[in-house]
């Protein structure tokens, strides 16, 4: 059974301006999943002026596997710490990386600008998470945790809307100083209105070698899933070493843990069977979260003439059913209690959604398109914030950062490993069927979403049924 172990509260933590609270968590959150979508649409402009195009792809690829290294570890800062100052903390150092992005004169220069931006990424999504869960009474953490995934929906989506045209009006540098004004809010909003007690069972030194030893295996498993197929074969010593060294120092972090005073990622979280449900649900979902939407804005470029601007707002039939279902399924499953027939009707719509997207033909209306769209969205919208609530309720009160953290960690690491192999599959059958059209082959390659999506539906039909 899924423990409902932190009890309700009567009204907001002593101190705290709710809504004011909310509003800089979710400016933070939205900074931190805007930067990994709204860089890509300068990428030429970038190239153009600052040359170095052979490390051009590591501009995005250096943000996400610093977030993703680091978003595990902030979790436990922030139960040594207090939530707020390090939030706070972290949105300066993304506000620095930001300037810095900017300010550079070199493509190395902003790969390494965009590495310590990074580092201030990982707790964006990861504090606001906790931090929204201990503000509200646990009867409204399913909607709450909604509109988390109403923020990343619309970043996700409009992160190259809003980077084309900013890009186009202003210059790619001001992809990155918009951040500051957003960030600076945030930063005020927090540091005034949010007021938490800090969290018990923070006490000891913080998990510095268990967070070098997962902080190296994500790392380490994010370059063998980026270079595997395309830049080095999966047979490669290159790829085979990172692989061994993905289960080498898992290896070792389970040995850190089990011993480790303040763990980092405590092992009892893996006897609850919830846990040990939600946490590979989750990492498909990461993966077929960008994996199924990052090509479709190509495909709508090249089967309908679309220009980028117009194939982003063509997503909308499946921004605006992630944003309603994320925002009533969560008020009606905080209301029942009943997470799991939500939960596997989202992954079996999911599943839907995928086959009718792998049968688009050059003739398809876009009307039909959009329809699939919104399947697709229903089925995400069901299960993106509602899995890290099932997770968090299954916890303790001393567990919920660290459980949180490897939640939100855990899709980020299949955002990007979803990303990686999703482009493989475009490059194998690209190759196969003898064309440079990516649209035509965008259907074929969103087809290997299906048995992936059918295995997330298998893990959550072994959810314990009741909450």
């Amino acid at each position: 059974m899924v423990a409902a172990n932190l009890a309700p509260t009567a009204g907001p933590p002593k101190g705290s301006i709710v809504p004011l609270a909310t509003a800089g968590l979710l400016i933070g959150m939205l900074l931190s999943v805007l930067d990994q979508t709204v860089v890509a649409i300068a990428l030429p402009a970038i190239a153009e002026e600052l040359g170095g195009m052979d490390e051009i792809g590591w501009i995005v690829t250096a943000y996400v596997l610093a977030m993703t290294a680091t978003g595990t570890l902030y979790g436990r800062i922030s139960d040594r710490f207090g939530r707020r100052p390090v939030f706070v903390t972290a949105v300066a150092l993304f506000v620095v990386g930001s300037v810095l992005c900017g300010m550079v004169d070199t493509a190395p220069q902003l790969v390494a600008a965009r590495t310590f931006q990074g580092i201030g990424a990982g707790a964006l999504f990861v504090l606001p998470t906790i931090a929204l869960s201990e503000l509200y009474p646990q009867r409204l953490r399913s909607r709450i945790q909604g509109f988390t995934g109403v923020v990343f929906a619309l970043a996700t989506v409009g992160g190259p809307l809003a980077g084309g045209a900013i890009t186009d009006a202003w210059g790619w540098r001001w992809i990155f100083f918009i951040n500051i004004p957003l960030g600076l809010l945030a930063i005020g909003l927090a540091a005034y209105a949010l007021r938490l007690p800090k969290p018990g069972g923070g006490g000891g030194k913080i998990d510095l070698p268990g967070a070098v030893l997962i902080a190296g295996a994500t790392v380490s498993l994010l370059l063998a899933a980026e270079w595997g197929g395309r830049t080095f074969a999966w047979t490669s010593g290159v790829i085979l070493g990172l692989l061994g060294g993905v289960a080498v120092l898992v290896a070792l972090f389970v040995w850190r843990e089990r011993r480790a005073a303040n763990p980092l990622l405590p092992l009892r979280l893996f006897a609850d069977p919830t846990v040990r449900v939600v946490l590979p649900a989750t990492l498909l979902l990461g993966a077929l979260l960008s994996g199924s939407l990052i090509y479709l804005p190509t495909y709508l470029q090249g089967n309908y003439g679309m220009g980028a601007t117009q194939a982003g707002l063509a997503l909308n039939p499946y921004v605006l059913t992630f944003m309603a279902v994320s925002s009533i399924a969560g008020a009606r499953i905080g209301a029942s209690g009943r997470f799991k027939p939500y939960l596997i009707g989202g992954a079996a719509i999911t599943v839907a959604g995928l086959v009718l997207l792998s049968r688009l033909t050059p003739g398809t209306p876009y009307v039909v398109l959009a329809l699939e769209l919104a399947v697709l969205g229903v089925g995400f919208g069901l299960l993106a914030q509602n899995l890290v609530v099932v997770a968090q309720n299954a916890v303790s009160p001393e567990d919920l950062a660290a459980t949180t953290s490897a939640v939100v960690s855990v899709r980020g690491l299949g955002l990007s490993i979803g990303v990686s192999l999703f482009a493989t599959l475009l490059t194998r059958e690209l190759q196969n069927q003898g064309t440079t059209q990516a649209a035509a082959v965008i259907p074929d390659v969103l087809f290997w979403g299906i048995p992936v999506a059918v295995l997330m539906v298998a893990l959550i039909t072994l959810l314990p049924r009741k909450t």
